[in-house]
């Protein structure tokens, strides 16, 4: 079985201790690639740095929402830069958040805005966040996403009305260790099988979301854990788990432009 986590960020400082050991534990689990998610400047820095380093780590650069109110021209200009490595295979982590609100909704949106216009100019897929955001997001890409190479909605949790919506716009859908969760991914079990099979993404989020079982036991989350969301997802919408692991890497390597072979 051959595991793709699409969207994680073991730039984070809790892997600097045990960082070789976790791409270790994610081989020995099946997982042959990993995209770092860029949330800002220097996280999109040090994502670049990493897959430039190592053997089947690909990257994103973005600018977060949360990271909205810090963004600026100079900024842009800098991922702009970053995004000509070849190692770089969308732009992201981008989009909107108006659940904790650290940057103004007005700011978030700009920004937005900018990036989207980089990620168009530069053929990059767009890696989306969305919380709470209330259908602003789906209204601000109404007219654009036509002019996207592609995109997935990161940690998909919204309504069945917003997964058609951007299943209508051509987007792939990511899914994290919430659909484990019993309580919290109910709602998701109840939409991830009307997911077209050639839109499908899993992927961990890690440090963040550590799937069923293994938050009974570990805080942390990392790449080898995406197994858990694979496994699920393959009960819920009942298929054969090589099959759907099949099926799912070759959603990631169209979408992110990266031979199947990887």
């Amino acid at each position: 079985m051959k595991l793709f986590d699409s969207h994680c960020h073991l730039d984070d400082a809790v892997f600097q201790p045990d960082f070789d050991a976790v791409l270790a534990r994610a081989a020995h689990n099946g997982v042959k690639a990993v995209l770092i998610a860029g949330v800002s400047e220097k996280t999109s820095r040090r994502a670049v740095e990493l897959a430039a380093s190592h053997e089947g780590i690909f990257a994103s650069v973005g600018v977060h929402p949360h990271d909205a109110a810090g963004c600026s021209d100079e900024t842009l200009a800098v991922l702009t830069e970053l995004a000509g490595d070849s190692r770089v295979r969308a732009w992201g982590e981008i989009g909107l958040d108006f659940n904790r609100m650290y940057s103004p909704a007005s700011v978030q949106e700009h920004w937005l805005e900018r990036q989207l216009e980089a990620a168009i100019n530069l053929r990059l897929p767009v890696i989306f966040h969305e919380r709470d955001s209330g259908g602003r997001l789906i209204e601000m890409l109404q007219g654009c996403h036509a002019q996207l190479p592609g995109a997935v909605v990161h940690c998909f949790s919204g309504t069945g009305a917003e997964l058609r919506r951007y299943l209508d716009f051509g987007f792939h859908i990511g899914v994290t260790g919430i659909v484990t969760m019993q309580k919290r991914g109910a709602p998701l079990r109840e939409l991830v099988p009307a997911i077209p099979d050639d839109r499908l993404l899993i992927e961990t989020d890690a440090p963040y979301l550590t799937p069923a079982p293994e938050r009974n036991r570990r805080r942390r989350n990392e790449p080898a854990f995406v197994r858990h969301v694979l496994f699920r997802l393959a009960e819920v919408r009942g298929v054969d788990p090589e099959s759907l692991a099949r099926q799912v890497w070759r959603n990631t390597c169209r979408l992110f432009g990266i031979k199947a072979t990887a």
